[in-house]
């Protein structure tokens, strides 16, 4: 049976995951950007939500609970890439909330319910619902549109990339794998350790897909301390087959493509429906969404 239901991940009921066999839970206040500006409805949709819905699919009987966690639990981290031992930064209203729901769905892990936490590398990549407030894509923006790539940073702080074919890649072993693998409750970094990248060298790799781009660094920027490399070795060893596959180069030259094809030249994007906190506002200014972004159906 396929249906597709509607609603708010703060109020999913027990009846509505009746047999159901796993859940792949994505729902959030999706970046740091929007994070700060609803750092208080982020942590109740983020983290509290999240927890309840664990809650309720183990009550509902659901065998795997999939969690889209984040690599941004790092911080700042430049002493050397880090696995999932090692200590959490988290900087962000966002990053914060991920670390809570991790540590509060773990415990729900049993012989019966297993818990899986993906903390994903930086996605990219182009989507029927593209996002431009990423930073690949956004440098294939820039190239694209004006022909310039301009980093708002100094371009050295570190970002691990994975694309989001890959994501896919990532959940589909996650929401199929046994205790045995891994055990129940289980956090690991998804991603390549090929794709741990400084921001010059990702806006570099794009100006050499893109011949007459120009790029740009924002020398009196300050310091940028989200910074982090990161171990992918766990990943590697427990989802040998699910590994990611697309190049750095091959993203780059789809997102330029999928651009182009769309008739995209909106040399102002970065104030675009395709940047999540513009649309959020907008939905905000309009009234279609309330302060604690719940959807107002009277408007």
């Amino acid at each position: 049976m396929s249906r597709q239901i509607f609603g708010d991940v703060r109020n999913v009921d027990e009846a509505t995951l009746a047999g159901v066999d796993a859940i792949v839970h994505l729902a959030a206040i999706s970046n740091d950007p929007m994070g700060n500006t609803y750092e208080k409805v982020t942590l109740a949709i983020n983290h509290q939500a999240s927890v309840q819905l664990a809650k309720t699919a183990k009550k509902a009987g659901v065998k795997n609970f999939v969690f889209a966690s984040s690599c941004s639990v790092y911080g700042a981290a430049d002493d050397g890439a880090r696995t999932e031992d090692s200590p959490l930064n988290p900087l962000t209203a966002y990053a914060k909330s991920k670390i809570n729901t991790e540590t509060d769905i773990k415990g729900l892990a049993d012989d019966k319910f297993n818990v899986t936490c993906l903390r994903f590398a930086t996605a990219c990549g182009m989507t029927n619902r593209l996002r431009l407030d990423l930073v690949l894509n956004d440098f294939v923006a820039g190239a694209v549109t004006a022909k310039k790539i301009s980093i708002m940073s100094d371009g050295t702080p570190w970002r691990p990339l994975i694309h989001v074919e890959d994501m896919a890649r990532a959940i589909e072993w996650a929401v199929t794998r046994k205790a045995s693998n891994g055990g129940a409750a289980l956090v690991v970094n998804a991603g390549s350790n090929d794709w741990n990248y400084q921001v010059r060298e990702i806006a570099d790799a794009v100006a050499q897909v893109m011949p007459g781009v120009s790029v740009s660094v924002n020398k009196d920027a300050p310091p940028d301390k989200r910074s982090y490399r990161v171990d992918f070795a766990r990943f590697k060893s427990l989802a040998p087959n699910h590994q990611p596959q697309v190049t750095l180069a091959k993203a780059a030259e789809a997102l330029r493509a999928g651009l182009e094809g769309m008739g995209f030249h909106d040399a102002n994007f970065r104030e675009s429906r395709f940047i999540r906190l513009k649309v959020l506002t907008a939905h905000r200014d309009e009234g279609r969404l309330d302060a604690e972004l719940r959807w107002n159906f009277k408007v």
